[in-house]
């Protein structure tokens, strides 16, 4: 496995509880309908790739969709399956393991964010395949010309910032449409808005 993934998924892994606790509650129904408004079918079948503990399972499961988790963190898996009732995969965005043309749908949010940006374009086209035809993805990443570790008293996080204009390539290389994006949270200034939320089409 690659350090920077590996050294990010220790850190997870001692944290998961806590983890879960702080962000069960976050808000992000806007990126969930982002990507249930572009997919072909509705509902459909969606991979939630970086579920964590199982949030967006739990939220997908309960409109009708049926949805898959994928994570690397063992303790995530354990905690997503118990929570959601869903079937959910243990694999490192670097070696993913996919079936071909299986989703109408990718959610990938605040997840992408630790994959490297020389890995970046790899790891698309990996989703891409993954797609049915027309299928969709949404992606909410953290803004930013940075990237490396961040520190912290449990551990360190390989995390890399993007903004539009250096993410759509990526996206366009891996053979998606840019259907649509905007910036989180809503209602602040730019500036304040710290994260870019990308959704794509395969074509």
């Amino acid at each position: 496995m690659d350090k920077r993934e590996e050294i990010t998924i220790a850190e997870y892994q001692l944290t998961a509880e806590s983890f879960r606790a702080g962000t069960w509650h976050h808000d992000v129904s806007q990126n969930r309908e982002a990507l249930t408004a572009a997919i072909p079918r509705n509902p459909g079948k969606i991979l939630d790739i970086g579920c964590g503990p199982g949030r967006d399972l739990v939220a997908f499961k309960s409109q009708g969709h049926t949805v898959v988790g994928l994570d690397a963190t063992p303790a995530f898996v354990e905690i997503a399956k118990e929570l959601s009732g869903c079937e959910v995969w243990q694999q490192s965005f670097l070696n993913l393991d996919l079936p071909n043309a299986e989703f109408d749908g990718i959610f990938a949010n605040a997840s992408l964010i630790h994959v490297p940006s020389d890995e970046m374009v790899k790891v698309l086209k990996d989703l891409h395949k993954a797609l049915v035809v027309n299928g969709a993805i949404v992606m909410s990443m953290c803004r930013g010309n940075w990237e490396g570790y961040d520190d912290r008293p449990t551990g360190k996080r390989y995390t890399a910032g993007w903004e539009y204009h250096t993410l759509a390539p990526c996206l366009e290389q891996a053979g998606f449409a840019i259907l649509n994006h905007y910036y989180r949270p809503p209602g602040l200034p730019r500036e304040a808005q710290s994260w870019v939320v990308m959704v794509g089409r395969k074509i």
